[in-house]
Parts: structure tokens; sequence; C-alpha cells
């Protein structure tokens, strides 16, 4: 662990003068603070309902980002900004020119500033997404190996630093310390963290200092740390006699006793500040030598606050390994909340708002002022405005993907089989398509069938690695580490699998290349993974999440390994197209299909979740005839097709999804011979039907002729729906015909069995199918 202290010399490098720093400083404190006000008190508010705001939030981190945009930033660096300093960030945008005044009074409005930075909501895009705690954190970390992918593959992009300022609290989030610990990180040399360590949570103060525990655990990941704890007027005062007494003092003491004492009038501090301790009496002696203002400044001044000290830290970066940078600092610096546990919400009033405006030197009236034209403040504006701008993005246009690969599956297959073997396929027809194909697995690409696409492509890694079993003759599944490998392997870590696909999706608007990102994991662990995934969709990553093996058909492998919500949380997710082919075939068109809607403005991204039940082929009737074999293939790709049609009109249409196609065939069979005549459906994405019907209700732009295709009005009878998940999924199907339906599926947790006792204990055995068939029909 390195420390610095303010009190060392300022490297030649510096630019800046540091007057004119704080000078900035001052006008980004109230502009944030103003942004806050202005959504709070003074724009009309109707409803009376709390805007909201982070004040105090925004006024800790004030002095970090000043100091970084203003003298450290270059055009090629990228920063994630924690949430609750979103008005910061638009100050500094103001401050920049890059955001108009008439924005900065839209905080939290309807189209207006966003709550929380984000990529595709704001007038100027922040570099990353924020707003979920933890995951905004650690998207710069997934940025830099994605801007390494593309180096390695495509274009070289310049190597800036990935930036993520983060609060203290948020280090409490598992999702943190899940990336920092995968071993592909440790030598991203280009992510610097900054953490602002102000010791306090939205309710308390944190109780115990926490400082070292973290440095620990980011030197024990080969990060290098830097810890930059006290201001300039405290590390004076630490050189006179009775000061190394006092740093012992404040050292050791507890967080609460250090942010009540911010909180006291320079007498109090007297007679607190030294302790009950035997050294007592020399920090006395020392306190009664400076007088009141010096007292007080010299105990809020934090090194988060002092910008001799940030601009050391910032010099010292080793740009060889991570980088976290330690800023101690007091939550609502430079406002009257400041050091108050309940300062998270607290919003200044009108008295304390023009007492800020006279000492930023603005006037309360004229709240959106910038610099005067000619002062230093806003020469330095200028700079770096000049300094960090950005050329536009030159964009590479997405390949085309060919919509089938003309092979027909024979015999019987997996649905999870035919994952590899479409990505395989594809490769060699469509080799420019072929090419921008990566796929992210957490340590289960064998057991999910990528073992041959691994093979085929390679591993990737930033530089070659020995494979030291290439001449074991018993190894299948060869792992071969190279900067032009396709297939990225992480630890057994469900959100940084997800974390890396969101970046690999945004490669194309972030660095104008397109990549076709493909993620697979077990399908229970979907859940596991759902916020960051959904985050990275709002963030605008186009990828495609595979979830395999899937539903209580993963029999043996018992409840914890069999998916129950998955089907619903697809038809749920926005941004995403979810699919749930029974077929080889039909998953080599929907994964087609997800590929083609990648990487370009208007994408969308795609869940396919598949099974490791084996089914017969033939079972498909995959039309010979070409016309009718790209009609097949559209209805796939739109959600579904009529898989048998009775020869007259139907009594019963058995809809069902995935694996449990074959149950609905015999199902249909066993009722012929009752005399009950049935349709089956295959649907392969609830999905797309539900949007369909909203859409023919007016309530959205989806195609609805699917609707009619699958359900004609002169085949209109009662339903059964059936598939491996929770059977609400498809309930919405019975508005459709009116007739009455039964809605099969799981609702339970399950456990280990062969597959027929499984199917049957959940209900969806065939005899469960065709008893519900003559429940809703009274046929017999």
């Amino acid at each position: 662990m390195t420390t610095f202290s303010p009190a060392s010399h300022i490297g030649d490098n510096a630019t800046t003068d540091l007057d004119v720093l704080r000078a900035v400083e001052q006008r980004v404190l109230w502009l944030s603070t103003a942004i806050v006000d202005h959504a709070n008190r003074v724009r009309p508010n109707a409803s009376g309902m709390k805007v909201g705001g982070h004040q105090a939030s925004s006024a800790s981190i004030t002095s970090i980002m000043t100091a970084l945009w203003f003298e450290h930033l270059r055009p090629e660096d990228r920063v994630s900004v924690k949430p609750h300093a979103s008005p910061v960030l638009h100050a500094i945008e103001y401050l920049l020119g890059q955001l108009d005044e008439e924005h900065l009074t839209t905080l939290r409005s309807f189209g207006g500033l966003q709550s929380y930075p984000s990529r595709t909501k704001n007038p100027v895009p922040a570099d990353y997404s924020t707003g979920s705690v933890g995951i905004g954190a650690t998207a710069p970390i997934w940025g830099a190996l994605s801007r390494r992918y593309i180096g390695s593959h495509f274009a070289e992009q310049p190597r800036g630093r990935q930036y993520s300022l983060v609060g203290d609290a948020e280090l409490d989030e598992g999702a943190v310390w899940e990336a920092i610990l995968d071993p592909m990180v440790s030598d991203l040399g280009e992510v610097v963290w900054i953490v602002d360590f102000n010791r306090q949570s939205l309710d308390r103060v944190l109780p115990v200092a926490g400082a070292g525990r973290v440095q620990a655990l980011f030197t024990a990941a080969g990060w290098q740390v830097i810890t930059v704890k006290y201001g300039a007027a405290l590390e004076e005062l630490f050189t006179l006699p009775g000061g190394a007494a006092l740093r012992d003092r404040i050292d050791t003491m507890s967080n609460p006793e250090y942010q009540r004492l911010l909180r006291h009038t320079p007498d109090r501090l007297r007679a607190l500040l030294p302790g009950p301790g035997p050294d007592a009496g020399l920090i006395a002696s020392l306190l009664d030598g400076i007088d009141d203002a010096r007292l007080t400044e010299a105990v809020r001044g934090l090194g988060g606050h002092d910008h001799a000290a940030l601009r050391t830290a910032f010099q010292e970066i080793d740009d060889s390994r991570p980088t976290v940078i330690i800023a101690y600092t007091v939550k609502g610096n430079g406002l009257p909340t400041a050091g108050h546990p309940q300062n998270h919400s607290a919003l200044l009033n009108a008295a304390q708002m023009e007492e800020l405006a006279a000492r930023c030197g603005v006037f309360p009236d004229q709240p959106w002022q910038r610099f005067a034209a000619g002062t230093a403040a806003a020469d330095l504006c200028a700079r770096a405005a000049r300094r960090l701008r950005r050329e536009p993005v030159q964009t590479t246009p997405p390949p085309t993907v060919p919509a089938d690969l003309g092979r027909t599956p024979a015999g019987t297959a997996t649905t999870q089989s035919a994952l590899g073997r479409t990505l395989l396929d594809l490769n060699r027809a469509a080799p420019e398509a072929g090419a921008r194909v990566v796929t992210v697995s957490p340590d289960v690409s064998s057991s999910t069938n990528l073992g041959g696409w691994v093979n085929k492509a390679g591993v990737w890694a930033t530089s070659e690695r020995v494979n030291w079993f290439h001449d074991d003759g018993e190894t299948v599944l060869h792992w071969r580490e190279r900067p032009s490998g396709r297939h990225v392997e992480l630890g057994i870590a469900e959100t940084n699998l997800v974390g890396l696909l969101g970046e690999l999706g945004a490669t194309w608007s972030r660095w104008g290349q397109p990549l076709l990102p493909v993620g697979v994991l077990y399908d229970p662990f979907v859940t596991r993974a759902l916020e960051p995934w959904s985050f990275g969709i709002y963030a605008g990553g186009q990828s495609i999440l595979v979830g395999t093996p899937s539903g209580v058909t993963l029999a043996p492998e018992g409840g914890a390994h069999q998916s129950i919500t998955t089907p619903s949380i697809g038809v749920e997710q926005p941004g995403c197209t979810t699919w749930e082919p029974a077929f080889a075939l039909d998953t080599e068109w929907c994964l087609l299909s997800a590929l083609g809607q990648l990487g370009r403005p208007g994408g969308t991204s795609a869940y396919l979740r598949l099974s490791t039940r084996p089914v017969d082929q033939s079972l498909a009737a995959v039309p010979a005839d070409p016309a009718a074999r790209e009609r097949r293939r559209r209805h796939v790709v739109a959600g579904g097709y009529a898989l048998r049609r009775a020869a007259g009109a139907p009594d019963v249409v058995i809809v069902a999804v995935g694996a449990l196609v074959p149950e609905a065939l015999q199902s249909a069979d066993r009722l012929g011979d009752l005399g009950v005549a049935a349709d089956v459906l295959c649907l392969t994405s609830p999905d797309l039907l539900f949007r369909a019907v909203l859409a023919r209700g007016g309530r959205g732009d989806a195609p609805t002729w699917i609707l009619d295709a699958l359900f004609p009005a002169d085949r209109a009878a009662p339903l059964v729906t059936v598939l491996d998940g929770h059977p609400h999924t498809l309930a919405f199907l019975s508005g459709l015909t009116r007739r009455g339906a039964v809605h099969l599926g799981v609702t339970e947790f399950g456990q280990s069995g062969d597959l027929e006792s499984v199917h049957r204990a959940h209900g969806l055995d065939t005899d469960s199918i065709i008893a519900a068939a003559l429940d809703v029909t009274q046929v017999v």
C-alpha cells in the first residue's frame, strides 16, 4: 500500500493553479446543489410528491470530480460516476459547455435529466449508466476488457483509463468483490477506482472505520492502493509539537465520534478533540495555539477535499495494474448538513441556499452563472473543454447474418447442442458474421455444449499462454488461450458474466466496432444475474443470454438446478426478445434472428432458454419445399407455428413450449383415439405473442399477423397450455379464444428423479395434458 501526503511537493507536470481549481470546485458545488434545489423547491410540483436528489452525496465528491475533469482526464478516458453524484456530473458538463442551461432545471422531470447518470436517456450521454449499486462501479472493468478484445481482433483503440467513482458504502455489494477477484482483472492497468470514503451510508455513520480491511482486500487482489487521508491543514498541525499525538488520536477514534466533531463549535472542539488519553494535555496545548477558523478548517480538511493531495495521488498511479485511490471525505462537505448522519436526502432551505450562494460567489436569483469571460476560472473551463473534446465515433456496420444455414437436423438432438452447432456452421457459412461472435461463460463451457466452438474459436487472453495439455491424447476440450481467441472464460460468478456481456454488447456505440456477444449460463442462475443483466440492457448493451439446461426436465439434477420463473422473466424483460425453441432447427433460426438484431441503433438483446432433453427431430416435420420451409422459419422467429392441425374443426388446442412438445404430440394422438380432435401449436416465443396481443389492442406496434396464423377464428377452441415453467407465462392466451383454458406448468420446487416421474409430479406428463383437455372440452 502507498499513502501520499499533501505536504509532499507538487510534481513538475502540475498545470493548474490550485486556487483556480478551488474556485471551479466552489462553482460546481453551487450548481450541483442548485440543480437539486430547483427540482424540489422552485419547480412547480402539483402532485406534492418528493422529487429527491442528493446534495450531501454530491458535495462529498465535488473536489474529486473537479480535480479529475479539470486537470487529469483525457478524451480517451471513461468515467463511471456514482449514482448520487449525477448533479455534479451535470454541473461539470454545463461548465464545459456540453449541457445547455435549459436542462439544469429538469432534474428528475419527465424527459429531463435522469435521476442517475445514463448512457441512453440524458442529453449528454454518460460514459457509463449507473444507479444500481455495485453494477455501475464494476462496468469500467468490463469496458476495459471489451476495449482490449476489440483491439486484438479489429481496430486498436486508444488505451484510456477506465475510472470508477465509488461511494464507500457501495463496497458492501458482493458484485464489487466478485469483479475485483476475477483472474482476468489483475492485469487491467487502465482501471482506476476512486473511493469516496465518507464513512456514511443512507441511514447512519458506519461504526467501524473499515479502511484497513478495504486496503487489504484490494492489495490481495493485486491492485495498487493509494490512500489520501488528511488535507494540508491537518498535515501542518501534525508537524507542530503535540502533532503526532493529535494524528494518533484522530486515527484511532471511531467514525461516529469523528463525524460528531464536524458538527461542534470551536469551543466544543477544543474540549472534545484532546480525548481522555494520556496525551490529552499535549493535544490541548496544540489546539490552544491556533485560532477558531483554522481549527474548524483543519478538522474538516480531509485528503479527498485537498487538491494538492489529489494531484499527487493521480500522478502516482501505476498503469501496469489496477489502482484504487481511497480518498477520505466528508459527506456534505461545504454544506450546512456536512457530517450529519441523516444528511443523505436532506435538502437545504432557502436561507441556507442564500448563504451558500454568497460563499460561492453567485447571485441566488441568477443560479446558472458560468464564469465571466477572461477570468482564470473561465480559461480553465475552456482549456478542459478543448482537452476533453472527443471525435465522433466512426461506426462499422454490423455484419449480415444469414436467416437460414440450410441444414435440416435429423435423428435425436437437444436444443442445447444446437447452440454450438449453429455457431460453428455460421462461422463457415458467413465468416464475416462469425468473426464478430464472441462467447462468454462462467466456467460452464463444456457442460453447455460450447466445447466444439471453443476448440475451433479458441479462448481469448490478452497475451498467448502455454497450453500444457496440448499433447495429452485424452484432452477433448483444447484450451488454447491467445489474443485471437473468441471465447472469454470468467470465474464462477454470473454477475460478472452479464456485466461483461453488457459491455461487449455496447462496443458498437462506444468504440464503433459491433460484436455479436453470446453469454451462456445455467438457466436457474438467470435469476441470480437478473439485475445486472437488465441494467446492461438499460445501458444500451445488446447481447444474447442463453440459459441452459432449464426446467424440471433437467430431472436428475433436482430442485436446486431446476428453473421455474425464467420463462416469465423473459416475457417481462424490456429491451429483450425471448425464445424457447423445441427443436434444433428452431434453435438455429431463433439464434440467427437474435444475432441479426445486435450491434446497431434500435437493436435488441435476446434470451434463449434451451434444454438438454433429447428429442426426435422428425417430430418437427420441417417442410421440404423451399417456400414452405421459409414460411415455417418466419413463424418460428415470430413466436410459434402450427405443428399439427386436426382434419376438421378442433375440439381443443394444445399449446406447448420447448421440451414439452413431445408430450403435446403424444396427447393429441391419444385424444384423437378418444374422438377429441386436437390442434398442436409449438410456441417458440410467448414474449413475441404477448407483444402481438398488446398491439392488437392498440398498446404497441408489434406485428399481429402471427396471432391470426396461430389462432384463426374458424379454429377457435378451448386451450390447454403447457410449458416447463410457471403456468402464468401462457395464461394471457386464454383471452384470444375466450373458450376456456387450462394452464399447466411448474409451481413448486422440484426434486431429483427420472424424467417421467418428475413430469408426472408436476402435471406435465401426457396423462395430465389429456386430463386437462377432457376437463376443458367436456367431450368425454
